[in-house]
């Protein structure tokens, strides 16, 4: 595999950009916040390094098998950080919404589904295996984080949950740029390596911008001191709690008495 200057320009942009969030997480104390966002954004510094000296010190083979071992541990950290965004917003009260934790593992299961049918009806013409293993599983990655996010957000506005602004912010950015990794891993499934690498790189390429605008959105986004959100009177909170709670009592009966009838 070879690079050129603008590949190498990106790659150090990246791990450049890595650091810098990582410093600001750390710095202004998200980290315990966002334990998962910064384990990944940790886990992608790790990775580029590993894989800039499997590239220039290893050979390709070993390069393929240390960017896909990576890559899985990339995409479930991926889908922890989603649920860790679910966690922050279905928690208004500290505890999950009634039934919300039921509908959102609902969608998740959905999302999946729909993804390995969308990834199982791609066919990138490459005479290749090892790149239309690639092409497949960076859409299938894009589609599952995308619906995830797109039903998480979904959810929360149907049910009049409230966001906290840092969540919302990295989900937007989290969104965006799986949207647009649908649009060009679609672009790559139909075009595939059939006229060269040369599209597929420029795609590539184009994504990896997109991604370091996400990354300078969110370190300027997370540098900044979150808004206050308003606080209830302690009586209020206390009957919200109780509400709550007696609600989930409530279904529970209505499903014992639904299964018994």
């Amino acid at each position: 595999m070879h690079l050129t200057g603008l590949d190498r320009l990106l790659w150090a942009l990246c791990l450049a950009g890595h650091i810098v969030l990582l410093a600001v997480l750390l710095g202004r104390r998200r980290a315990s916040f966002f334990p998962m966002f910064t384990t990944l954004i940790a886990t992608n510094i790790f990775r580029t390094v590993v894989l800039f000296f499997t590239l220039r010190f290893g050979s390709s083979e070993g390069y393929f098998y240390t960017y896909w071992t990576l890559a899985f541990v990339d995409v479930a950290l991926q889908l922890a950080v989603a649920y860790e965004l679910a966690t922050h917003v279905f928690q208004p009260l500290g505890a999950w919404a009634p039934d919300v934790r039921r509908s959102f593992a609902v969608l998740a299961g959905v999302s999946v589904a729909i993804a390995l049918g969308l990834t199982w009806l791609a066919a990138p013409p490459t005479h290749k295996l090892r790149l239309a293993i690639v092409i497949r599983g960076e859409f299938f990655s894009s589609v599952v984080l995308s619906e995830l996010l797109v039903a998480m957000i979904a959810l929360s506005v149907t049910l009049g949950l409230p966001w906290r602004t840092h969540v919302a912010r990295l989900a937007q950015g989290f969104g965006a740029y799986a949207i647009f990794g649908i649009l060009t891993d679609a672009a790559h499934s139909y075009f595939g390596s059939s006229r060269g690498n040369a599209l597929y790189t420029s795609l590539s390429q184009v994504q990896i911008v997109l991604y370091l605008v996400c990354l300078g959105y969110w370190t300027v986004t997370l540098s900044r001191k979150e808004p206050a959100p308003r606080k209830l009177p302690e009586h209020l909170h206390e009957e919200l709690c109780a509400l709550q709670r007696r609600a989930a009592l409530m279904l529970r009966s209505l499903r014992t008495l639904g299964s018994t009838s």
